[in-house]
């Protein structure tokens, strides 16, 4: 399966999606990293700048939608992996809080809308299909 068997609308479907990670990152941890206080910073500075580095990464996204599919394999395993790592424990232990319920919804969002987007066959194809690069 080449670049070419991908129709331009799923294409474009990959384009929007790096974009709406792009302005949703940029707008939300955007002004938390340009006007922060030193306790923001210790406690939250890395996240936010991880997180921004990622919205960064989407913009090549938009030119580059299949090259940066690694991209949105990486925001689904991440959400999947907090929803049950730490959002289902705090629920079973009765310990959402309104941040984390919050925070919840925003990953179940991802979780719900990624693998409608990733063009699943092409996956397939180059990334457990295809033969590994050379060891050696």
């Amino acid at each position: 399966m080449s670049d070419q068997d991908l129709p331009l609308w799923r294409l474009n479907l990959l384009r929007a999606f790096y974009l709406l990670i792009t302005v949703g990152l940029a707008s939300s941890w955007g002004p938390s990293m340009l006007q922060h206080t030193d306790l923001w910073a210790q406690r939250r500075g890395e996240l936010g700048a991880m997180l921004i580095g990622l919205a960064i990464f989407c913009v090549w996204g938009l030119r580059y939608p299949l090259q940066m599919l690694p991209l949105l394999i990486f925001e689904l395993i991440w959400k999947v992996l907090w929803i049950l790592a730490i959002a289902y424990p705090l629920w079973l232990s009765g310990a959402v809080t309104p941040g984390v319920e919050a925070s919840f919804y925003a990953c179940l969002a991802g979780v719900v809308l990624t693998p409608l987007v990733l063009p699943w066959r092409y996956i397939v194809h180059h990334y457990f299909r295809k033969p590994a690069q050379r060891w050696r």
